[in-house]
């Protein structure tokens, strides 16, 4: 039966992946700062290393192993790789994840499957290659990030709410199956968080490089929170075992209207926060 007091991290040992930058090694070094023991996970085998000599001054085993949650070899044989080192995990954290922006209309559909595949399908294969190890320790977490898009779906981002919507889905459910065992399920939905995702984002074709950059531009512009901040939102909420974990203003405020307004919130979000195009004639 899942315990009710405040999670402890010390001496536990936390999964991370998409660990090589982002909210993923601000979580690592949250964790870390907590006395929580690691293994951190990332198709970027550099940058995992350099996230791992960063958390050389806490006195907690920090284990790497670079592969993409895409690689269906790699996470189905990830439990014997765990059980060799002697590795029990009792926090996962599904945190890999991509962009896609462009309509529907305009992107490639190779695309479209590509961020499904990272963004949802990783986080069910990891999860499902993990769950039973993790229902054999004393007191575990799932922390699945998903997003405010995730709550609300705007234009331009079918692929990616499509992903974050089935992630809010999946844990949804999966915390509803274990909610009388010793596994809690956390959903995280962040807000605009300071990250290289969307300048890492695929975007659709025919788009110039201008074009590209100002809507990159666009979306930094809404970023209010670090990637630090943000871990410390999340872990305090892990920490309680929070269901849904609304990390910044903006993520609370969209929650709300949402709620509200259901099918009609992006007529509002639309006059609140799109800059429309000037009209020939109008001044600045």
């Amino acid at each position: 039966m899942r315990q009710s007091r405040q999670l402890n991290f010390a001496g536990k040992t936390a999964l991370i992946t998409g660990a090589a930058g982002g909210i993923g090694a601000a979580l690592a070094q949250g964790l870390a700062a907590r006395g929580a023991n690691l293994v951190l996970t990332d198709r970027d085998a550099t940058g995992l290393k350099a996230v791992a000599s960063g958390l050389a001054d806490y006195p907690v085993t920090v284990h790497i192993h670079p592969f993409s949650v895409e690689d269906r070899q790699a996470v189905a044989g990830l439990p014997a790789w765990l059980t060799g080192r002697g590795i029990s995990v009792d926090m996962l954290f599904n945190n890999a994840g991509v962009a896609l922006g462009g309509s529907f209309s305009d992107v490639y559909l190779a695309d479209f499957e590509w961020l499904i595949d990272i963004n949802f399908s990783g986080m069910v294969r990891l999860t499902k290659a993990l769950l039973p190890g993790l229902l054999q320790r004393p007191d575990a977490v799932i922390v699945n990030v998903s997003s405010i898009f995730g709550l609300v779906a705007p234009p331009g981002q079918t692929a990616y709410s499509a992903s974050k919507f089935a992630v809010r889905g999946f844990s949804a459910a999966l915390r509803h199956e274990l909610a009388d065992g010793p596994v809690a399920v956390c959903t995280v939905h962040p807000g605009g968080i300071r990250t290289g995702i969307a300048r890492n984002a695929r975007m659709a074709p025919g788009l110039s490089d201008t074009e590209k950059q100002a809507g990159v531009k666009a979306m930094e512009r809404s970023f209010r929170l670090t990637a630090d901040q943000a871990a410390e939102v999340i872990l305090n909420g892990v920490a309680r075992r929070k269901p849904r974990i609304l990390v910044g203003v903006d993520a609370k405020l969209i929650s709300i209207l949402e709620r509200l307004t259901p099918v009609h919130y992006w007529a509002v979000m639309r006059r609140l926060f799109v800059k429309e195009p000037k009209r020939r004639g109008e001044g600045p």
